[in-house]
């Protein structure tokens, strides 16, 4: 059984291995800043960031055969603030018609924006490749965690919540977009542009453009990408979808990849979440697949398991096997969303 539970300093080690995968901003391979990064995440389960928008929160999973971590994922409680606004292009079409000539145009057109008082993020997920695929989804149990530990403490998080997809990238690592137009106006690399972006923003905001950028501009490969999504993000577009994201027409500014959002009280998961208290004893036939969280355990403040479950009115019962994991003893608060 695989256990989704908050990182730990001593994760710092799995870490560099998962984030060498995907060297994203929120998860960089790079030692100190994911040193940085587990120790805010403690701080944040722990309540000892006092207020509660300021705190980002990781996510491991565990495989306790080997004590293996197969993957992460985040929330950051908001994205965007006076310090390190959210910044994005919306996209947009201007039409042009000429009778003149009798021509007819449509265009993308990109426009900065700013969010000073941002939503909450989901991000950092990344899967040990030779993991991803398989009956145990770990990808997806990372995607759903997060909706569960939300679910848990609402007043927590904002009303509205965000993920930001991945587009096609070149076969280097960078980005077509930065290339077609970031590039042009700050006179930076993708890959330093990106680490720059991890600590401060003003550049940005300093040397783009506030006027709109046409996309007709760029290269026809460049203008056919925006708004687009990897094919190793896909299930990731098809999963939130599914759960009641949609594309807000909105784009990251360095890479070009979609941000997806929705009203979190909207999302199907939250709506079938349920707390109930565990039952004297274990389940033993075939139940639904649940994703079941413990708080406050000796080990971890937050603990998690996919597995069989039923209810009972006020109780629910689960495998012999997820009560050890968990660390769970009859009688103990279950917190529970499908694992549809």
């Amino acid at each position: 059984m695989l256990l989704l539970r908050d990182a730990q300093k001593g994760d710092l080690k799995g870490l560099q291995r998962l984030a060498a995968v995907l060297n994203s901003v929120n998860l960089p391979n790079n030692e100190e800043v994911l040193a940085q990064l587990i120790e805010r995440s403690v701080k944040s389960f722990s309540g000892r960031i006092k207020n509660t928008f300021e705190r980002e929160y990781l996510f491991v999973l565990e495989d306790l055969r080997n004590q293996t971590l197969l993957g992460t994922s985040m929330i950051i409680a908001q994205h965007g603030t006076y310090d390190a606004p959210h910044i994005y292009f919306q996209v947009t079409e201007a039409e042009n018609y000429s009778a003149t000539i009798g021509s007819h145009f449509r265009h993308k057109v990109l426009s900065i924006g700013y969010n000073y008082d941002g939503p909450t993020e989901i991000g950092g997920l990344v899967v040990d490749p030779p993991r991803r695929s398989g009956p145990e989804k770990p990808g997806k149990q990372l995607s759903y965690v997060r909706f569960l530990f939300m679910a848990m403490h609402r007043d927590r998080f904002r009303t509205r919540v965000l993920a930001e997809l991945l587009p096609p990238l070149t076969k280097d690592g960078r980005s077509y977009l930065w290339e077609a137009c970031g590039k042009k106006f700050t006179g930076l690399d993708y890959k330093e542009a990106d680490k720059l972006s991890r600590g401060n923003k003003e550049f940005i905001k300093e040397l783009f453009p506030s006027s709109d950028i046409y996309a007709t501009l760029f290269p026809e490969r460049t203008q056919k990408l925006i708004g687009e999504v990897g094919e190793e993000t896909k299930g990731v577009q098809r999963m939130l979808s599914r759960i009641g994201f949609k594309y807000a027409n909105h784009i990251d500014p360095f890479e070009g990849g979609p941000h997806y959002d929705a009203d979190l009280e909207e999302v199907t998961l939250l709506r079938r979440f349920r707390t109930v208290k565990l039952g004297k004893s274990p389940l033993e036939l075939e139940a639904e697949e649940m994703l079941v969280a413990v708080e406050g355990t000796e080990k971890n403040r937050f603990r998690a398991v996919r597995c069989p479950l039923r209810f009972d009115d006020q109780y629910a019962f689960i495998p012999e096997t997820a009560r050890e994991v968990l660390g769970a003893k009859p009688g103990a608060k279950l917190s529970v969303i499908p694992f549809e």
